[in-house]
Protein backbone atom coordinates (compact mmCIF):
# COMPACT_ATOMS: atom_id res chain seq x y z
CA UNK A 1 0.00 0.00 0.00
CA UNK A 2 0.71 3.51 -0.48
CA UNK A 3 0.49 4.87 3.39
CA UNK A 4 0.45 3.03 6.47
CA UNK A 5 -2.70 1.60 7.98
CA UNK A 6 -4.53 4.21 10.10
CA UNK A 7 -7.18 4.42 12.75
CA UNK A 8 -10.88 5.01 12.15
CA UNK A 9 -10.79 8.39 13.10
CA UNK A 10 -7.35 9.26 11.80
CA UNK A 11 -9.05 8.05 8.44
CA UNK A 12 -11.64 10.30 8.67
CA UNK A 13 -10.17 13.18 10.22
CA UNK A 14 -7.46 12.73 6.83
CA UNK A 15 -9.82 12.31 4.62
CA UNK A 16 -12.00 15.76 5.74
CA UNK A 17 -8.97 17.46 5.93
CA UNK A 18 -7.83 16.44 2.42
CA UNK A 19 -10.99 17.10 0.72
CA UNK A 20 -10.92 21.14 2.13
CA UNK A 21 -7.29 20.92 0.87
CA UNK A 22 -5.52 20.96 4.27
CA UNK A 23 -3.96 17.19 4.72
CA UNK A 24 -0.17 17.36 4.48
CA UNK A 25 0.51 13.69 3.77
CA UNK A 26 -1.45 14.96 0.41
CA UNK A 27 -2.09 17.81 -0.10
CA UNK A 28 1.68 18.48 -1.53
CA UNK A 29 2.02 15.86 -3.67
CA UNK A 30 1.53 17.43 -7.63
CA UNK A 31 -1.06 16.70 -9.95
CA UNK A 32 2.03 17.20 -13.07
CA UNK A 33 5.33 16.19 -13.17
CA UNK A 34 7.48 19.32 -13.39
CA UNK A 35 10.93 19.29 -15.12
CA UNK A 36 14.24 21.55 -14.10
CA UNK A 37 12.86 24.51 -15.06
CA UNK A 38 9.47 24.02 -12.86
CA UNK A 39 7.06 23.99 -16.29
CA UNK A 40 5.05 20.81 -16.79
CA UNK A 41 5.78 18.06 -19.30
CA UNK A 42 3.37 15.58 -20.16
CA UNK A 43 6.23 12.51 -20.70
CA UNK A 44 5.45 9.41 -19.55
CA UNK A 45 2.13 6.86 -20.43
CA UNK A 46 2.11 3.21 -18.62
CA UNK A 47 -0.02 0.50 -21.18
CA UNK A 48 -1.16 -2.27 -19.04
CA UNK A 49 -2.37 -4.96 -20.63
CA UNK A 50 -4.91 -6.83 -18.43
CA UNK A 51 -4.64 -10.34 -17.33
CA UNK A 52 -2.15 -12.28 -18.50
CA UNK A 53 -0.17 -15.67 -17.47
CA UNK A 54 -2.56 -17.95 -15.34
CA UNK A 55 -5.46 -15.33 -15.61
CA UNK A 56 -6.99 -15.59 -19.08
CA UNK A 57 -9.20 -13.07 -18.61
CA UNK A 58 -12.72 -13.12 -20.12
CA UNK A 59 -13.15 -15.87 -23.13
CA UNK A 60 -14.99 -15.85 -26.40
CA UNK A 61 -15.29 -18.58 -28.94
CA UNK A 62 -11.95 -19.15 -29.39
CA UNK A 63 -9.89 -16.19 -28.04
CA UNK A 64 -9.21 -15.08 -24.73
CA UNK A 65 -8.77 -11.68 -23.09
CA UNK A 66 -5.22 -11.84 -21.88
CA UNK A 67 -3.92 -12.23 -25.48
CA UNK A 68 -6.30 -9.48 -27.54
CA UNK A 69 -5.17 -7.29 -24.71
CA UNK A 70 -1.21 -7.97 -25.11
CA UNK A 71 -1.67 -7.86 -28.94
CA UNK A 72 -3.41 -4.41 -29.01
CA UNK A 73 -1.10 -3.28 -25.82
CA UNK A 74 2.33 -3.77 -27.72
CA UNK A 75 0.97 -2.29 -31.38
CA UNK A 76 -0.15 0.96 -28.94
CA UNK A 77 3.66 0.70 -27.74
CA UNK A 78 5.31 0.35 -31.17
CA UNK A 79 2.50 3.55 -32.64
CA UNK A 80 3.37 5.66 -30.14
CA UNK A 81 7.09 5.47 -30.38
CA UNK A 82 6.62 6.22 -33.29
CA UNK A 83 4.66 9.13 -33.80
CA UNK A 84 5.45 10.70 -30.23
CA UNK A 85 9.15 9.74 -29.96
CA UNK A 86 9.15 12.09 -27.15
CA UNK A 87 6.61 10.26 -24.81
CA UNK A 88 8.46 7.60 -22.43
CA UNK A 89 6.11 4.41 -22.95
CA UNK A 90 6.04 1.54 -20.15
CA UNK A 91 4.41 -1.18 -20.11
CA UNK A 92 3.24 -3.32 -17.12
CA UNK A 93 3.96 -6.50 -19.07
CA UNK A 94 5.36 -7.19 -22.66
CA UNK A 95 4.78 -10.76 -22.39
CA UNK A 96 1.98 -13.65 -21.43
CA UNK A 97 2.61 -13.40 -17.68
CA UNK A 98 0.69 -12.34 -15.07
CA UNK A 99 1.03 -9.44 -13.27
CA UNK A 100 -0.49 -8.83 -9.89
CA UNK A 101 -2.50 -5.26 -9.83
CA UNK A 102 -0.79 -3.63 -6.96
CA UNK A 103 2.46 -4.33 -8.72
CA UNK A 104 0.81 -2.79 -12.11
CA UNK A 105 -0.43 0.21 -10.58
CA UNK A 106 3.42 0.59 -8.55
CA UNK A 107 4.90 0.59 -11.98
CA UNK A 108 2.75 3.26 -13.08
CA UNK A 109 3.45 5.33 -9.58
CA UNK A 110 7.02 4.08 -9.11
CA UNK A 111 7.71 5.82 -13.48
CA UNK A 112 5.59 9.07 -12.45
CA UNK A 113 3.49 8.65 -15.60
CA UNK A 114 0.92 11.39 -16.71
CA UNK A 115 -1.28 8.71 -17.86
CA UNK A 116 -2.49 5.14 -17.16
CA UNK A 117 -3.89 3.33 -19.98
CA UNK A 118 -5.27 -0.52 -18.98
CA UNK A 119 -6.58 -2.17 -21.78
CA UNK A 120 -9.11 -4.77 -21.42
CA UNK A 121 -11.88 -6.84 -23.25
CA UNK A 122 -15.21 -6.61 -22.01
CA UNK A 123 -17.91 -9.96 -21.59
CA UNK A 124 -21.65 -10.41 -20.50
CA UNK A 125 -22.60 -13.66 -18.84
CA UNK A 126 -24.35 -15.11 -21.86
CA UNK A 127 -21.72 -17.51 -23.48
CA UNK A 128 -22.56 -15.82 -27.08
CA UNK A 129 -23.29 -12.36 -26.29
CA UNK A 130 -25.07 -9.59 -28.30
CA UNK A 131 -23.79 -6.55 -26.81
CA UNK A 132 -21.56 -4.55 -28.96
CA UNK A 133 -18.51 -1.98 -28.21
CA UNK A 134 -16.31 -0.25 -26.03
CA UNK A 135 -16.33 0.99 -22.20
CA UNK A 136 -14.14 3.53 -20.49
CA UNK A 137 -14.00 2.94 -16.76
CA UNK A 138 -12.69 5.22 -14.66
CA UNK A 139 -12.23 5.46 -11.27
CA UNK A 140 -14.71 5.98 -8.48
CA UNK A 141 -17.39 4.86 -5.84
CA UNK A 142 -20.60 3.34 -6.66
CA UNK A 143 -23.17 0.99 -4.93
CA UNK A 144 -22.14 -2.73 -5.02
CA UNK A 145 -24.79 -3.37 -7.51
CA UNK A 146 -23.04 -0.75 -9.49
CA UNK A 147 -19.62 -2.45 -9.52
CA UNK A 148 -20.18 -5.57 -11.90
CA UNK A 149 -17.59 -4.98 -14.22
CA UNK A 150 -15.18 -3.59 -11.24
CA UNK A 151 -15.43 -6.89 -9.80
CA UNK A 152 -15.12 -8.84 -12.82
CA UNK A 153 -11.51 -7.16 -13.13
CA UNK A 154 -10.47 -7.17 -9.69
CA UNK A 155 -11.35 -10.87 -9.04
CA UNK A 156 -7.74 -11.44 -10.28
CA UNK A 157 -6.30 -10.11 -6.88
CA UNK A 158 -7.80 -13.82 -5.37
CA UNK A 159 -5.32 -15.79 -7.35
CA UNK A 160 -1.99 -13.82 -6.10
CA UNK A 161 -0.60 -14.80 -2.68
CA UNK A 162 -1.58 -12.96 0.56
CA UNK A 163 -4.01 -11.10 -1.16
CA UNK A 164 -5.72 -10.39 2.17
CA UNK A 165 -2.38 -8.90 3.76
CA UNK A 166 -1.66 -6.88 0.53
CA UNK A 167 -5.03 -5.40 -0.45
CA UNK A 168 -5.01 -4.20 3.47
CA UNK A 169 -8.17 -6.55 3.65
CA UNK A 170 -9.92 -5.84 0.24
CA UNK A 171 -13.22 -5.85 0.88
CA UNK A 172 -15.68 -4.17 3.30
CA UNK A 173 -13.16 -4.32 6.32
CA UNK A 174 -11.11 -1.74 3.99
CA UNK A 175 -13.55 0.23 3.73
CA UNK A 176 -11.78 3.39 5.43
CA UNK A 177 -8.46 2.96 3.62
CA UNK A 178 -11.02 2.78 0.60
CA UNK A 179 -11.80 5.82 1.73
CA UNK A 180 -8.37 7.95 1.08
CA UNK A 181 -7.21 6.39 -1.52
CA UNK A 182 -10.75 7.65 -3.27
CA UNK A 183 -10.08 11.08 -2.11
CA UNK A 184 -6.81 11.00 -3.38
CA UNK A 185 -7.79 9.60 -6.52
CA UNK A 186 -10.20 12.53 -7.26
CA UNK A 187 -6.91 14.47 -7.67
CA UNK A 188 -7.06 13.23 -10.78
CA UNK A 189 -10.74 12.99 -11.85
CA UNK A 190 -11.18 15.35 -13.95
CA UNK A 191 -8.44 14.67 -15.99
CA UNK A 192 -9.62 10.85 -16.29
CA UNK A 193 -12.84 12.23 -17.37
CA UNK A 194 -11.48 14.53 -20.06
CA UNK A 195 -9.32 11.74 -21.50
CA UNK A 196 -12.23 9.19 -21.85
CA UNK A 197 -14.43 11.51 -23.27
CA UNK A 198 -12.38 12.36 -26.12
CA UNK A 199 -11.78 8.92 -26.66
CA UNK A 200 -15.17 8.10 -26.31
CA UNK A 201 -15.28 10.81 -29.11
CA UNK A 202 -13.23 8.78 -31.76
CA UNK A 203 -14.68 5.34 -31.11
CA UNK A 204 -18.02 6.64 -31.45
CA UNK A 205 -17.77 9.54 -33.98
CA UNK A 206 -14.25 8.67 -35.69
CA UNK A 207 -14.90 4.82 -35.70
CA UNK A 208 -18.54 4.69 -36.26
CA UNK A 209 -18.47 2.34 -32.90
CA UNK A 210 -20.81 1.72 -30.74
CA UNK A 211 -19.88 2.09 -26.67
CA UNK A 212 -21.33 2.50 -23.24
CA UNK A 213 -19.18 5.77 -22.74
CA UNK A 214 -17.24 6.75 -20.00
CA UNK A 215 -18.45 5.36 -16.65
CA UNK A 216 -17.06 5.22 -12.79
CA UNK A 217 -16.34 1.92 -11.33
CA UNK A 218 -14.30 0.90 -8.64
CA UNK A 219 -11.48 -0.64 -10.14
CA UNK A 220 -8.77 -1.72 -7.99
CA UNK A 221 -5.57 -0.59 -10.50
CA UNK A 222 -6.69 2.79 -11.07
CA UNK A 223 -8.23 3.54 -7.49
CA UNK A 224 -3.91 2.69 -6.61
CA UNK A 225 -2.67 4.70 -9.56
CA UNK A 226 -1.67 7.89 -8.27
CA UNK A 227 -2.60 9.85 -12.28
CA UNK A 228 -4.95 9.97 -14.45
CA UNK A 229 -6.35 6.52 -15.52
CA UNK A 230 -8.58 4.85 -17.77
CA UNK A 231 -9.05 1.19 -17.51
CA UNK A 232 -10.59 0.61 -21.87
CA UNK A 233 -13.25 -2.16 -22.24
CA UNK A 234 -12.21 -2.34 -25.79
CA UNK A 235 -15.07 -5.14 -26.66
CA UNK A 236 -17.30 -7.79 -26.20
CA UNK A 237 -15.16 -10.66 -26.87
CA UNK A 238 -17.99 -13.13 -26.56
CA UNK A 239 -20.31 -11.35 -29.08
CA UNK A 240 -19.07 -13.27 -32.47
CA UNK A 241 -18.76 -9.75 -34.34
CA UNK A 242 -17.07 -8.27 -31.92
CA UNK A 243 -14.87 -10.96 -31.47
CA UNK A 244 -13.47 -11.40 -35.06
CA UNK A 245 -12.86 -7.32 -34.82
CA UNK A 246 -11.00 -7.38 -31.79
CA UNK A 247 -8.65 -10.15 -33.14
CA UNK A 248 -8.01 -8.55 -36.32
CA UNK A 249 -5.02 -6.30 -37.21
CA UNK A 250 -7.53 -3.71 -39.00
CA UNK A 251 -9.80 -3.63 -35.81
CA UNK A 252 -6.71 -3.56 -33.53
CA UNK A 253 -4.95 -0.94 -35.08
CA UNK A 254 -8.23 1.29 -35.98
CA UNK A 255 -8.52 0.77 -31.62
CA UNK A 256 -4.67 1.81 -31.51
CA UNK A 257 -4.96 4.66 -34.12
CA UNK A 258 -8.29 5.72 -31.76
CA UNK A 259 -6.16 6.26 -28.36
CA UNK A 260 -3.24 7.63 -30.13
CA UNK A 261 -5.49 10.90 -31.51
CA UNK A 262 -7.46 10.90 -27.91
CA UNK A 263 -3.92 11.05 -26.44
CA UNK A 264 -2.59 14.02 -28.62
CA UNK A 265 -5.62 16.24 -28.11
CA UNK A 266 -5.51 15.50 -24.37
CA UNK A 267 -1.56 16.58 -24.54
CA UNK A 268 -2.70 19.76 -26.30
CA UNK A 269 -5.59 20.18 -24.38
CA UNK A 270 -4.04 20.51 -20.80
CA UNK A 271 -0.84 22.55 -22.18
CA UNK A 272 1.98 20.03 -22.70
Amino acid sequence: MFFKPLTRAALLSCTILFLAGACPAFAQSPVKTEDSTGSFRFKTIVIDPGHGGKDPGAHGAYSNEKAVALSIGKKLRDALNDQLPNINVIMTRSTDKFIELHNRAQIANDSKANLFISIHCNSTPQRVGTRRGAMLLLYGFHRKQEQLEALRENASIYQEKDYQKKYNGYGEDAAMNAIVLAAFQQRYRKQSVQFGELLNTEFTETDGRASVGVKEQGVLVLQQSGMPGLLIETGFINNPDDERYLNSDEGQNEIVQSIIRAIKKYKAGIGS
